[in-house]
């Protein structure tokens, strides 16, 4: 068997590990703040990034229904002025916290992506999401990491290999947004 088969078999056993339970809490908490107007936050670094990039446009556009609010998300690592500044002249654990900490309210979402949950600009903004009395979610691989025990709701992919988590971070973001768009089909007259 070559690698890619190897790699591919790997991917299916962690999947098939996956408990719901955690997703549907999280798909409920999405669904409140779509109703109650609330703002959902999204970053990560490196792969993560891309991942909560990819996660707000999907849930940002893909769920858009003519009878229902639009999700208000933003992903805080898109924008690289602000990322930038803050990291230059308040350091990198700044980047993610100092952003929140302006745009946010309590009772808004904070979702955190990391694989090995032990990135401190992440788990930073966590801890003050959390002060904020803002609703944290953690998506984390590995062992989980300071991230799954900061975040009030965490969904662990328990693996060492970061393309294996990645991979499965994404995954879990497209189920998401594929179950809003199958419970809230566009309406039709």
């Amino acid at each position: 068997m070559n690698q890619t088969a190897i790699y591919l078999q790997e991917q299916q056993a962690l999947v098939a590990q996956f408990d719901t339970t955690t997703l549907d809490v999280i798909l409920e908490i999405l669904e409140q703040a779509r109703i109650n107007h609330r703002h959902i936050f999204v970053f990560g670094n490196g792969g993560s990034a891309s991942t909560a990039s990819h996660f707000a446009a999907d849930l940002g556009k893909n769920t858009v229904r003519s009878h229902m609010p639009r999700f208000q998300v933003t992903c805080l690592n898109d924008n690289m002025a602000i990322f930038s500044a803050y990291a230059n002249d308040d350091g990198y654990e700044s980047v993610f916290v100092e952003p929140l900490l302006s745009l946010s309210d309590p009772g808004d979402v904070a979702i955190a992506i990391s694989a090995s949950g032990n990135s401190p600009n992440v788990t930073r903004a966590v801890q003050a999401a959390n002060e904020r009395g803002i609703v944290t979610i953690g998506l984390a691989g590995m062992t989980g990491g300071k991230l799954s025990q900061l975040a009030q709701h965490s969904i662990v992919v328990p693996s060492q290999s970061y393309e294996h988590i990645e991979d499965a971070h994404l995954m879990l973001c497209h189920a998401l947004v594929a179950t809003l768009k199958q419970k809230y089909p566009a309406h039709t007259q």
